[in-house]
């Protein structure tokens, strides 16, 4: 019955109001992000860890880091469209790579696990130029939206210029304690209208639009149609784009969706102190048993890891999963991900999207009207 709306970040203009979610260990870079810009979403690579994928991690990881991430962004520069980077605030190298996002042209930068509090220069100079790389925190609720905003206008006299906030739905690392995951209180619904009402408050002070975008647990087109009449302005959407061709994960990675029923998505403890949410398998079953497994830690990539104490290597862990060899990894995944059926293109994910957010029937509109 209606076509999706425009997503617009600033300057920039998706014609499709849907963020790809960044997903690490490599299972979005530039391959999945590329396709995702090219259908006129907004295709996201992610940094986490990015630099296990080169031969010469163990020497000098950051430094595989910094050349990984250069290397990816330009690939996806290669194709038109809107190319994000997803950096975690928790990576040790932080700083090294929203420079090297803003140094190598990305359209925007998107910041989770973690506060983005104090960010380096690059990102703020520049702040009313057109073509820099905008920047977008995730939250998980409005007190986390106020906190960030509040900074940076204070520090910096500018403020982000959209925002995430991501229900406890979502896959991977969760900004919710482990109680609060199944809480109805916390449910994406019921935190987005208080994460708007912050932006409001900013809109008028600025004079400018802040984007509200919906994530966590969103998997149909009508999901999409629901948060948008919640008053998003866009959605983030990770899970269903693991049933891509273009999905740079293995084809293993992607068959443990294919395979996996509701109860295998279990909620675990990450080694970096943070719940997170992924497919039950052996090496879980294995961790969960007390069974430590055996790491070589060549630089402590996450800030927060106790990597001495821990019982495995996340980022080995997450990098063997993407490769396939899942004996000595896992997956992370959405609530929804035992609801991905079948490997698609990306062109045909987008296509289906659309057609099931027109396919919403006529009452539902009438009554968000």
């Amino acid at each position: 019955m209606s076509e999706m709306p425009l997503l617009k970040i600033g300057d920039l203009e998706a014609r499709v109001p849907i963020i790809q979610g960044g997903m690490g260990v490599g299972v979005s870079l530039s391959g999945l992000a590329s396709a995702v810009a090219k259908e006129g979403a907004i295709g996201v690579i992610s940094s986490a860890a990015i630099g296990m994928l080169e031969p010469d991690f163990g020497k000098d990881f950051r430094e595989a880091n910094a050349r990984a991430l250069r290397k990816e962004i330009r690939k996806a520069r290669e194709t038109k469209g809107i190319i994000g980077v997803n950096i975690m605030v928790a990576l040790s190298d932080y700083d090294d790579h929203v420079n090297i996002s803003v140094e190598e042209g990305a359209d925007l930068i998107i910041s989770g696990a973690g506060l983005p509090l104090k960010v380096p220069e690059k990102i703020l100079q520049g702040k009313s130029e057109k073509n820099r790389t905008k920047f977008v925190p995730i939250v998980s609720s409005g007190r986390a939206a106020e906190l960030i905003f509040r900074y940076w206008a204070r520090q910096y006299g500018v403020v982000p210029d959209a925002v995430v906030v991501e229900g406890p739905m979502a896959g991977g690392h969760l900004g919710f304690k482990k109680e609060e995951i199944g809480d109805p209180d916390y449910a994406l619904e019921r935190i987005l209208p208080d994460v708007i009402t912050v932006m409001k408050i900013y809109e008028q002070r600025y004079g400018e639009s802040i984007p509200v975008i919906a994530a966590g647990g969103i998997f149909t087109g009508a999901d999409i149609y629901r948060f948008l009449q919640l008053g998003a302005s866009g959605v983030q959407m990770a899970t269903r784009f693991v049933g891509t061709y273009e999905c740079d994960a293995s084809m293993e990675f992607k068959e443990a969706y294919l395979k996996s029923k509701e109860e295998d998505i279990v909620i675990i403890n990450s080694p970096v102190g943070m719940p997170g949410r992924a497919i039950r398998n052996k090496f879980l079953d294995d961790v969960n048993q007390g069974i430590k497994k055996p790491m070589n830690c060549p630089w402590k990539c996450l800030k927060p890891c106790n990597y001495a104490n821990s019982p495995y290597c996340i980022a080995l862990a997450l990098t063997n999963a993407k490769k396939g060899n899942l004996e000595y990894g896992f997956v992370f995944a959405g609530a929804n991900a035992y609801r991905v059926k079948e490997i698609i293109s990306v062109k045909a994910l987008i296509e289906t999207l659309q057609k099931e957010y027109r396919d919403v029937p006529c009452d539902e509109f009438e009554k968000s009207s």
